[in-house]
């Protein structure tokens, strides 16, 4: 069979599967991220039937899916409510990385995996997906909440500080010298900071390159914009989520509303295949000899992530359970963490790490997911409300 048409097959199958489960999903009141995930387990390897000729196809689509997820994220908010929110989150986004990075590192020197993969594990246990956050705060209805741009805040913190683990921890991978180690990390800082300075300074000038009210072309020259800064931005070790976000925050007006419409359908397809791509690319066979250890990493960092969350959000005077819906939303770990796993094993460091890299990233994910939705439900809002009534009682 042509390799063309056996990638329509199996493209056209899976599409249709994602579409019924979606459709389940929808139905039972839960997020269809775990049922994505659990497909792209059943097509990946060790699966029931593994993809072939789409997947390549695959890969593309979910680095797209994260683009756009970052950029309509972006678009929801103006440069100076970045600034602001960023220079709130400061102080969080140092207790988020001394919090969530220890254990990541305490983990790996007791398995006796070394230093590298030390380093390597703190990276892992420490970041938050952009994409998986990003999709629960637009399926649950959240891009408005008070609590949402401290979660903002402290994710693009995290994705900024990437611009200055990564090409260290590349540097560490291979050997590199310092010196080398300081001129990747000077270049990807510079490029993060001309990104920041041109949508600030300069938003406005960029919205007038797009007709707001011609969507075709309006369509095309955002998502080109939007996939060129970030293809930019990866090729010199920033995160290529975080020029898809500035992209974003440059836009504003009437093009950014717009922008947003006709981009929409776009992220959704292929924010959907981003978390398939990314149950396929894990084996799920070799998930079960992490699982125990990958489990105990996941609830104390999705502990810590709370701890994280709630501080940020309440340093923004949102209340209780804006601190508890900040704090659940940011426990799912998942595309830097494969990413980061994956410079390490390269290197030849513990090649345990990238199977408890995957499972750690799934049990959060899912874990995540369900977690979300607890601040919402009336059983939760009870406790929250006797506590805070025996705290005020208490006072008086």
């Amino acid at each position: 069979m042509h390799d063309t048409t056996l990638l329509l097959i199996e493209v056209g199958a899976l599409l249709l599967v994602m579409s019924l489960a979606g459709r389940l999903a929808l139905r039972i009141g839960m997020s269809p991220i775990p049922f994505y995930l659990l497909i792209g387990l059943a097509f990946g390897e060790g699966g029931i039937v593994p993809l072939d000729a789409s997947s390549e196809f695959l890969e593309a689509g979910s680095e797209i899916g994260i683009i756009l997820l970052l950029a309509l994220l972006g678009l929801e908010y103006t440069a100076s409510e970045l600034f602001d929110s960023l220079k709130s989150a400061r102080a969080a986004g140092i207790v988020d990385g001394v919090l969530n990075a220890v254990p990541g590192a305490l983990m790996a020197l007791m398995l006796g995996w070394g230093p590298l993969a030390a380093v390597a594990l703190a990276g892992v246990t420490w970041v938050s997906s952009s994409g998986v956050v990003a999709t629960m705060l637009r399926d649950l209805g959240r891009l408005s909440n008070r609590e949402t741009p401290a979660i903002l805040g402290v994710l693009v913190i995290e994705d900024l500080a990437m611009a200055f683990y990564l090409p260290i921890l590349s540097a560490l991978a291979v050997g590199a010298s310092i010196l080398q180690g300081a001129i990747g990390v000077a270049i990807a800082v510079g490029v993060v900071t001309v990104i920041l300075f041109v949508a600030l300074r300069h938003g406005h000038l960029i919205s007038r390159l797009f007709p707001a009210d011609q969507y075709e072309p309006l369509l095309l020259g955002v998502l080109g914009l939007t996939m060129l800064v970030a293809g930019l931005a990866a090729q010199v070790s920033v995160s290529s989520a975080v020029g898809a976000f500035l992209v974003g925050i440059a836009l504003s007006g009437r093009v950014a509303a717009n922008a947003s419409r006709v981009l929409t359908p776009l992220r959704d397809l292929f924010a959907a295949t981003f978390f398939v791509f990314f149950g396929i690319t894990s084996d799920s066979s070799a998930l079960w000899t992490m699982l125990l250890p990958a489990t105990l990493l996941a609830v104390v960092t999705i502990a810590t992530k709370v701890l994280t969350g709630a501080y940020a959000a309440r340093r923004a005077g949102v209340g209780t359970l804006g601190q508890w819906r900040a704090g659940f939303t940011l426990a799912p770990r998942g595309e830097f963490s494969i990413v980061i796993a994956g410079i390490a094993v390269a290197s030849g460091a513990a090649p345990e790490l990238a199977p408890l890299a995957t499972a750690y990233v799934l049990i959060t994910i899912i874990a995540g997911t369900f977690l979300a939705r607890v601040p919402d439900a009336q059983w939760f809002r009870a406790i929250v409300r006797r506590r805070a009534e025996r705290a005020a009682t208490a006072a008086g």
